[in-house]
């Protein structure tokens, strides 16, 4: 994935010029076969400027402030269930009651949004999708009502915030650059289809978070990884390469690869990038510090514990978010294993044969998931915004909730920022030529996770699917779009009338992401237009 140059006996040349937006991995240096020294093997391993206290770290802060702001304002507007919220909403208070979903009866979407939520029915509900969106979903109705839509809402916009907070983070560690980091935080903040995804009870923000975080953490640990070889490689280390202890941060990961899981499945690819990531990252560390034998090595000291440190971890955690339906003796097929004594995998205990025969069928509920819908959108469609995802629409007369045209419109809409999406086809192309010339491992770290939340998508042509299956990559589109802004502004050594340019650009782009957030704002909140300004936001056919 990160190509590395041929050894050679000499010592590495000098590194070049650092920049705030420096390119050169590790991985790019030729390594020598005498042992340096600690200060020398960790400018090789982490070239990377330290953190300034600037006061410009004030601008990423605004960002999440921002992002905030626009995610909690009126979150409880409309009141009515929208989109898939009918399924989210219920099954969500269901397990807040029981542990495990159930059947409820045919009104109970007036019910709830009246703010007088019936009692669910006896029966187990049978749901394609794994439980903990469910129960954050459900803990922000157990602290504001089940009534309430804002507290239904609340835990995905606690959700989309911290996303922010993660992106700043993320590119702050990648980049070391303020200016870079708030461009991200104000990028994602201020993109419609995260806003919109953060103002619904659905599930794939809850996806979103804990991709970001698994990468977040990995990030963490390829830098605290770094620091430990640097410290414990000596002449006697030279062949193999020393341990790296245990590694808490890629620990943390794995947990957090678990909790994607236990959101939705599709998390399961990106566990897997991050897995051959992490591993990477050690093996072009090794290689980078002199160790001979460092592909060995690596898969062995590193390969092998980075396995055993996040699948069992994540399995472990996965497992622990059925605790609910597993203490249950009504949930969906939580009987399955007493009533086939002599079906199913022998060698799984009762509790985990049922679980099992469960899997099985949400995978054939998926795998055949091909009935056609309005809003199906193909991959292919989602950067240029070809169809996105209407989640609620009303239309209304004068004087009905507050409408003073003869004719309103109230929609909740999940269009991107098309100053984002569009200029993400510009800037993905930029990065493939990065890595290409300058091997920057951070662009392609970038680029395989978009491909991984993208690709996977082009196997299933006859799937139903929708634009918001976009969602768990979007922060690393952002995090793209952010780095490739960074090589757009000045360095210490930038000539006065190129950096001009170069702020110039940047500006004016943040300038349109602004003013187009501005005017697709009522689109993504659910507020009440004129029909001939939401006509007019209307771009395309496609979008109606």
């Amino acid at each position: 994935m990160i190509s590395v140059s041929p050894s050679h006996s000499a010592p590495p040349p000098a590194p070049p010029p650092t920049t705030s937006m420096a390119v050169l991995d590790s991985a790019a240096w030729t390594p020598r076969r005498s042992a340096p020294t600690e200060a020398e093997l960790r400018e090789r391993l982490l070239p990377r400027t330290p953190l300034s206290l600037s006061r410009l770290w004030l601008l990423p802060l605004l960002s999440i402030l921002l992002g905030a702001f626009l995610r909690f304002w009126h979150l409880g507007q409309p009141q009515d269930i929208a989109f898939d919220e009918t399924y989210y909403v219920k099954d969500s208070w269901a397990i807040m009651l029981s542990g495990y979903e159930r059947e409820w009866p045919d009104d109970a979407d007036a019910g709830f949004a009246a703010g007088t939520p019936p009692e669910p029915l006896d029966a187990p509900s049978y749901a394609v999708h794994p439980p903990l969106g469910k129960i954050l979903i459900g803990l922000g109705m157990r602290l504001f009502g089940a009534g309430d839509a804002f507290g239904w809402r609340f835990s995905s916009a606690v959700a989309g915030t911290l996303m922010i907070v993660l992106v700043v983070i993320a590119a702050a560690l990648l980049f070391r650059s303020p200016i870079v980091s708030a461009i991200a935080g104000l990028a994602l903040s201020v993109d419609g289809l995260h806003i919109a995804h953060s103002r619904l009870a659905l599930l794939d923000i809850f996806l979103a978070l804990f991709v970001l975080l698994a990468f977040v953490l990995l990030l963490l640990d390829r830098q605290d990884a770094r620091k430990r070889l640097a410290r414990r490689m000596s002449a006697r280390s030279v062949r193999w390469g020393p341990g790296l202890g245990v590694r808490w941060w890629r620990i943390a990961a794995g947990v957090s690869c678990g909790l994607a899981v236990a959101v939705k499945w599709n998390a399961l690819y990106f566990v897997a990038a991050l897995g051959l990531l992490t591993v990477i990252w050690d093996l072009t560390a090794r290689r980078a510090a002199g160790v001979r034998l460092w592909l060995p090595s690596g898969l062995l000291r590193d390969g092998i514990p980075a396995f055993l440190s996040m699948i069992p971890v994540a399995l472990a955690v996965y497992l622990a978010t059925w605790t609910g339906w597993f203490r249950s003796t009504g949930g969906y097929r939580r009987q399955w294993a007493a009533e086939h004594p002599d079906d199913g995998p022998q060698w799984l205990p009762a509790p985990l044969r049922s679980l099992w025969e469960y899997h099985v069928s949400a995978y054939d509920f998926h795998q055949g998931l091909s009935s056609e819908h309005t809003y199906m959108s193909q991959p292919w469609d989602w950067m240029f915004l070809g169809r996105p995802t209407s989640y609620f629409y009303e239309s209304l007369g004068q004087g009905q909730s507050g409408c003073e045209a003869a004719k309103c419109s109230q929609q909740i809409f999940n269009q991107g920022n098309p100053g984002i999406w569009w200029a993400g086809l510009v800037a993905l192309v930029v990065a493939v030529v990065v890595v290409a010339v300058r091997r920057d491992w951070r662009m392609a770290s970038l680029l395989s996770l978009i491909a991984v939340g993208w690709l996977p998508w082009l196997m299933y042509p006859e799937r139903t699917k929708f634009f918001f299956y976009a969602l768990p990559y979007l922060p690393f589109l952002v995090l793209v779009l952010a780095g490739v802004a960074g090589l757009l502004l000045p360095g210490p050594h930038t000539r006065p009338w190129p950096a001009r340019i170069g702020w110039i650009v940047v500006g004016l782009w943040l300038c349109a992401v602004l003013a187009l957030a501005v005017f697709f704002w009522p689109l993504w909140s659910a507020q009440v237009l004129p029909y001939d300004h939401w006509r007019a936001r209307m771009w395309f056919d496609n979008w109606i």
